[in-house]
């Protein structure tokens, strides 16, 4: 894992961490299924993250066991950006797989990082949260620090806490649906219930606005990666996406107005006339 603290320009909202490791950027970004090379690089500067994730299951699945030079390509971007590496277990199936992949992880990328995930459903890609809990425990006493990829569901994430995860990825909606926050009260109430703990909403988002609301209702940090690499520009929606989370963290750190069912006029009459002299 990178050690540097690379700071990206005009970034207003306040540092924030992962572990014990100081963050600026609250747009951690995938490199999957971008179109070239150059593009994802391209995207990576639009973002200004400092954080890039990989899938490793999926990254060395190349014919004969071979090395596409992928790992390579996203090394030498991390480096020359001072960004951090996050790979992940996607495509486990159970902690009895995630567990080696991680440790793969370590060896291979030198981070005690580790997004876990460990899938339970086929077509919704839900997370499985026995086999996520069982995971998580083994890997914290292993030494890694564990963002576990979860759902909304308050319980589950409490039981991953009391497993020593410090960060918690819930997602909001499923997997590279684009369908945004599908239950914008279970997020705030973990925002609530888990204030010491890192909050970074993790698959469903589409658009720009989405980053927005999540930002909003007080989540530390906003992970994409179809909604970037698949769009017809991925460049220009690293860009949007930027300034949407950018947007919604000063809107939560600002705080928000409260809402109301009535209006409320803006310029109350008093029965007195502002005098101007």
């Amino acid at each position: 894992m990178s050690t540097a603290q690379h700071t990206p320009p005009n970034t207003p909202s306040s540092p924030w961490h992962i572990g014990d490791v100081r963050l600026h950027s609250r747009f951690l970004l995938g490199t999957a299924q971008y179109p070239s090379p150059h593009t994802l690089q391209e995207a990576i500067e639009a973002a200004g993250s400092e954080v890039l994730t990989l899938g490793l299951k999926r990254t060395l699945a190349v014919p004969a066991g071979g090395d596409n030079g992928f790992i390579d390509i996203i090394r030498r971007t991390a480096r020359e950006r001072g960004a951090h590496l996050l790979p992940n277990t996607a495509g486990c199936r159970s902690a009895r797989e995630a567990i080696p992949l991680a440790h793969m992880a370590r060896e291979l990328l030198g981070t005690h990082w580790i997004k876990l995930e460990v899938i339970g459903d086929e077509q919704t890609l839900q997370p499985d949260p026995i086999e996520l809990i069982e995971a998580a425990r083994q890997l914290v006493a292993d030494g890694f620090e564990v963002l576990p990829y979860c759902t909304d569901d308050l319980v589950s994430c409490l039981r991953l806490v009391d497993a020593g995860c410090r960060v918690l990825m819930p997602w909001a909606a499923p997997i590279g649906s684009g369908l945004g926050l599908l239950n914008p009260w279970a997020l705030r109430t973990l925002r609530a219930r888990l204030p010491d703990i890192t909050l970074i909403v993790d698959a469903g988002l589409g658009a720009p606005s989405h980053a927005t609301q999540a930002m909003e209702l007080g989540m530390d940090a906003v992970l994409l990666n179809s909604a970037v690499s698949q769009s017809g520009d991925p460049v220009r929606m690293a860009r949007a996406f930027r300034h949407a989370i950018e947007g919604g963290r000063l809107g939560f750190e600002a705080g928000l107005m409260p809402t109301s069912d009535v209006a409320i006029a803006t310029t109350p009459v008093g029965g007195q006339p502002f005098v101007l002299s």
